[in-house]
């Protein structure tokens, strides 16, 4: 257990402050011995893996962080995969793919563990992960247990630890079932969905897609330059919204939007978190006055932002 570690070398933003309190678990074990220790003692507690969706404050994070080192997958030609929430989102997929498993073609080129995929029910391409899981062993009110999918409350981009309300509440394993697959096809999705990711993905310190698309059926069919397909759906690309509104490349002190993908907020100066916030709301007001919709961020805030004021 270590004190005000700065937590920039463990976001893929290269931003923020320190964690009052940080340790590593390198087991599924460790994380739930941790987790339950400091939910018994009323700790607060943010649970890190490679920090790739998150943007920790400035002024830093209060309590107790964990950096989820646990990075054990079990695979059964059956089709069943057990995986500590610690391993790498494409590891997984790799591990499942030698297998002849698929569905988790869409994790290719996804910087980030299962357990962040999770909270955030990260997918791509119609896919998402909470679709094949299970079940999930958590750590709840101090007590270890598995539970069904859906005590996660999986929506879009969403589940109900991405909330205000979030339960102190950490994953620490989960069981998952796949289908069976060619291998041939399997690989060959992959390598074009990591095809389409190489020409998206700046070089320069990002945490990816910022924003949530829009679901809006009104708003894509009032758009003629939006894709026929995306029209018929009724999504919007956040993307498209920010570079409509003019702001593709916009910089403001360390930090600018995309010129090659506008959703995403880079770090292209030692940008505060401060800044890189400021930026994104700055985005969603011009966004809100052209269109009137409202971005909803797919990075997490962690930490204290009481003095931020945008």
């Amino acid at each position: 257990m270590q004190s005000n570690v700065s937590l920039k070398p463990f976001t893929t933003l290269k931003a923020g402050g320190s964690a009052e309190w940080f340790s590593a678990a390198r087991s599924a074990d460790g994380l739930a011995e941790l987790a339950a220790e400091a939910q018994t003692q009323r700790k607060r507690t943010t649970i890190l893996g490679w920090g790739s969706n998150v943007l920790p404050s400035d002024d830093g994070v209060p309590g107790l962080t964990v950096l989820n080192l646990a990075r054990r997958i079990a695979v059964a030609r059956t089709g069943e995969v057990m995986a500590d929430t610690g391993c790498g989102f494409q590891e997984l997929f790799l591990k499942t793919a030698q297998a002849n498993l698929r569905g988790l073609e869409f994790a290719v080129g996804i910087p980030g563990t299962l357990g962040g995929a999770l909270v955030s029910n990260a997918g791509a391409y119609r896919s998402c992960v909470s679709e094949f899981l299970t079940r999930l062993e958590v750590v709840s009110e101090g007590k270890r247990e598995w539970v069904e999918p859906d005590w996660m409350q999986f929506s879009y981009r969403d589940s109900r630890l991405r909330r205000p309300d979030a339960p102190q509440a950490v994953v620490v394993r989960v069981a998952m079932k796949l289908p069976t697959g060619d291998p041939k096809q399997i690989y060959d999705e992959a390598r074009e969905y990591q095809r389409q990711r190489i020409g998206k993905q700046p070089p320069s310190p990002s945490a990816g897609s910022f924003f949530k698309n829009v679901n809006d059926k009104a708003l894509a069919q009032s758009l003629p330059s939006l894709p026929e397909v995306l029209q018929q759906k009724g999504i919007v690309p956040a993307g498209y919204l920010i570079e409509a509104a003019g702001l593709k490349g916009y910089r403001s002190g360390g930090a600018m939007l995309g010129q090659r993908h506008a959703n995403f907020i880079l770090n292209v100066g030692n940008a505060k978190a401060f800044e890189i916030r400021g930026l994104a709301l700055f985005a969603k007001r011009v966004v809100r006055d052209k269109f009137g919709v409202e971005l909803e961020e797919e990075v997490l805030y962690l930490g204290d932002w009481s003095r931020f004021t945008g």
